[in-house]
Formats: C-alpha cells, structure tokens, sequence
C-alpha cells in the first residue's frame, strides 16, 4: 500500500470575546468530496512539512501563516493509501482565507469541532485538540 505524506494547518484564532477558534474547510474535489479536513496538502520532494504547509495554504487559501509547534503525525490507513498527516498549529499573518479549491470553510469553537463530517483521518486529531483549546 502507498504512503501518502501530507500536512496539515490547525489555524487558531479568536472570536471578539476571546474564544478560541479553529478552521475547518469542507473538500471540494476528489474521492472525498463532500468531507470536512484541516487545509493543507502534500509534502513535495526536498521540502520540510513546515515549508510544504506555508506553500499549501497560499495556494489553496492564498493566506500567509506562520507555522508553530507540532501536534501529532496521524498514521490512517484508507482502502487503498497509508495517509501520514504531520499537524501544525497555525497562525495567520497576511491574509483572507479566500477558498480557490474548498466547497465551503467554518470557522468551530471547541463546542462545535463535532458538527461536521470530518474525514477519518482528521477524525483521530480532534479529540487532541479539545485537550488544548
């Protein structure tokens, strides 16, 4: 079975009362349309996933971010790929989070990360997250 190697931006911000907040986007393309994931991509031959998440997300969102402390590299194994997906905390720091390849995108207090449909990968982070936000 292939590996696929990914990254994966847990943006973080704050809502007006200071609660925090984290950003979801919803899959607009490919076997997994329709599922909600943290935005991010794959890792390119020669890049660290750090530099592979800066490059990702000024793609797909066209959005500055600094990239913080790692929170976990989920292994899931899906019917026909192993998916290892390296997760960051991030920030923005230029930017709007324009959405050129997601259907939709939230942003989910800790209360609301269940309601949506994660992905199964994605699925294994939430919990991890809920222990620190």
């Amino acid at each position: 079975m292939p590996t696929l190697r990914v990254t994966a931006a847990i943006i973080k911000s704050y809502t007006s009362d200071n609660q925090p907040i984290i950003f979801a986007t919803q899959r607009g393309y490919g076997d997994f349309a329709g599922g909600w994931e943290f935005p991010g991509g794959k890792i390119e031959e020669g890049e660290t996933p750090q530099e592979a998440l800066v490059r990702e997300i000024k793609e797909e969102l066209d959005t500055e971010i600094k990239v913080g402390d790692l929170i976990d590299t989920i292994e899931y194994d899906y019917p026909t790929f192993h998916l290892s997906m390296d997760c960051f905390w991030c920030e923005i720091v230029f930017g709007d989070l324009v959405l050129k390849v997601h259907e939709a995108a939230k942003w989910l207090t800790k209360d609301e990360l269940d309601s949506v449909e994660w992905l199964p990968a994605d699925v294994e982070l939430i919990g991890k997250i809920k222990l620190v936000i």
